[in-house]
């Protein structure tokens, strides 16, 4: 099997010097579902390690027969059968999914099934008596109508009690003393695939955080619906001093423009290119280079087509933080902070002459100690090899990527050319952190991670990425996947390592 291998990794990183883990930046003395919406529509954010410091982790229905590298059952794949335990109350046999006892948030719920029959429910701060009952293994039969920005049915799944389906759940639900979330079969005898995903961030021990409740997200329903439109319709440029070039970039020749000098961000970015054939679009913009430094250090350095989030062929991308139109435009709405200098170049490796014109909207930005600066980059790799047995202790944890540093994972994109003889993407995906003696994530197949299910084979878009390529519906050929990550981004102090299983 021939994969090729794009990864656009949002990674934000200090360099050179350590981050403080205090800040002068006033913290919000509490967490609440409100400060949570803020906080997914802030660009922002994720330019620096979190003032209150957490940990982002993820629960799953893998295969608890995976115990460690060395254990026979590593790659074991009956990943829709997996849970915590069982307990008994009132008198019910539940599957408990997820059991925190920290203070906590729930940052976004992934689940898919073959039959969506079942009672869900949330049991929050140790109480007995749930708070949420969802009457189906189905986020979309959520208690409160929650908009289509926050809840996002899977694409080419049936929506309906019988059918096979599946959803992303965006909506944060915080809780103080812990939650419990569980999951009551109608028949314990039949064994149905439950496969599903939990998110979750874990906070300080006095970390105030105030409670998930029915009546709080019903008087937040104009700002649900408030946010849900701006993840599918970002604005592109907000405030900031616009600097701008074009130029006509030789083949292997670089075009520099310099951003405005002192403590500032790039805030937004517009690229466009021209002068050549419609049919060359794919070819040049993987041939076109970006890179971008900051205080003198090259932070960013990939393919024009890859930092889009949209790998090969350059197709449409509508993201929260990314936009590319397919036929020459690509704009990049992730804040870049800087102490004192930056610039944007841009590398023409393709064979003619490339129109190529820049939009950049810079202003000044409230540096800290926490601070970080942004990096992209990407790798290319050929001969993946690829393992069609599951079970089989042959099968190979690839390397997605490694990152030394501290900082935030904000997203990537899997760009590939497949020969595989059936779906190429069924391995887990393993992320380790830091000291992990097991991964903080184990996932449940590839396309699950990326927010979706069942071998996806159209293209789709969200704004929290999507499928942009998928060429047959043999899964042959192209094929690309973006994620990124709003409140789910992963902090890591030292080590930040991300595994995926080449399961077939």
């Amino acid at each position: 099997m021939k994969n090729c291998l794009s990864v656009l990794a949002f990674i934000a990183l200090v360099i050179a010097t350590s981050c403080s883990s205090s800040s002068n930046r006033k913290v919000s003395e509490v967490i609440t579902v409100e400060t949570l919406l803020d906080e997914l529509v802030s660009y922002d954010m994720v330019t620096r390690f979190p003032d209150i410091i957490y940990t982002q982790k993820q629960v799953s229905s893998y295969d608890r027969r995976s115990v460690s590298p060395e254990s026979e059952g590593w790659f074991a794949n009956r990943d829709g059968a997996g849970y915590e335990r069982l307990d008994t109350i009132a008198g019910r046999l539940e599957k408990v999914l997820f059991d925190e006892v920290e203070p906590g948030v729930v940052t976004r719920i992934w689940l898919t099934t073959r039959e969506k029959c079942g009672t869900m429910r949330f049991y929050f701060d140790g109480q007995e008596t749930p708070l949420i009952v969802i009457p189906a293994y189905d986020m979309k039969r959520f208690p409160v109508a929650v908009p289509e920005g926050l809840s996002l049915t899977h694409t080419h799944n049936v929506d309906d009690m019988a059918g096979v389906g599946g959803n992303s759940f965006f909506l944060s639900i915080p809780y103080q003393k812990g939650l419990k979330i569980t999951f009551e079969e109608p028949d314990m005898s039949v064994k149905l695939p439950h496969y599903y995903q939990i998110d979750y961030r874990t906070y300080p021990e006095r970390t105030a955080i105030t409670s998930y409740s029915e009546n709080q997200l019903k008087n937040l329903a104009n700002k649900l619906n408030s946010v849900s439109e701006k993840l599918f319709n970002p604005v592109n440029f907000v405030g900031g001093v616009k600097s701008s070039t074009s130029n006509t970039v030789l083949p292997e020749k670089t075009v520099v423009l310099n951003q405005p000098k002192g403590n500032k961000a790039i805030r937004a970015l517009r690229v466009k290119i021209d002068g050549f054939d419609a049919v060359d679009y794919g070819d040049v913009m993987r041939a076109v280079n970006i890179s971008i430094s900051f205080d003198g250090t090259e932070c960013v350095n990939a393919p024009l087509s890859d930092f889009a989030g949209a790998g090969m062929g350059a197709p449409v991308i509508k993201n929260w933080y990314l936009s590319c139109d397919a036929e020459n435009g690509v704009v990049s709405r992730l804040v870049m902070p800087y102490k004192e200098s930056a610039s944007v170049s841009f590398t023409n490796n393709y064979s003619i002459p490339v129109d190529i014109s820049l939009e950049t909207y810079v202003d000044h930005f409230e540096r800290d100690s926490n601070t970080l600066y942004f990096h992209s980059t990407y790798h290319f790799e050929k001969a993946i090899p690829l393992n069609n047995e599951p079970d089989s202790n042959d099968n190979l944890d690839w390397n997605f990527a490694t990152i030394n540093g501290r900082g935030v994972y904000c997203g990537d994109l899997l760009s590939l050319y497949s020969h595989a003889v059936d779906w190429y993407r069924e391995g887990d995906e393993k992320i380790w952190m830091d000291n992990d003696t097991f991964p903080s994530h184990f996932g449940t197949g590839t396309e699950d991670y990326f927010n979706c299910s069942w071998a996806p084979v159209v293209p789709f878009l969200t704004p929290y990425g999507g499928a942009p390529r998928a060429d047959n519906v043999s899964s042959h050929g192209y094929n690309a996947f973006m994620r990124t990550s709003n409140l789910d981004i992963v902090p890591f102090n030292s080590k930040f390592k991300f595994d995926i299983e080449m399961l077939s």
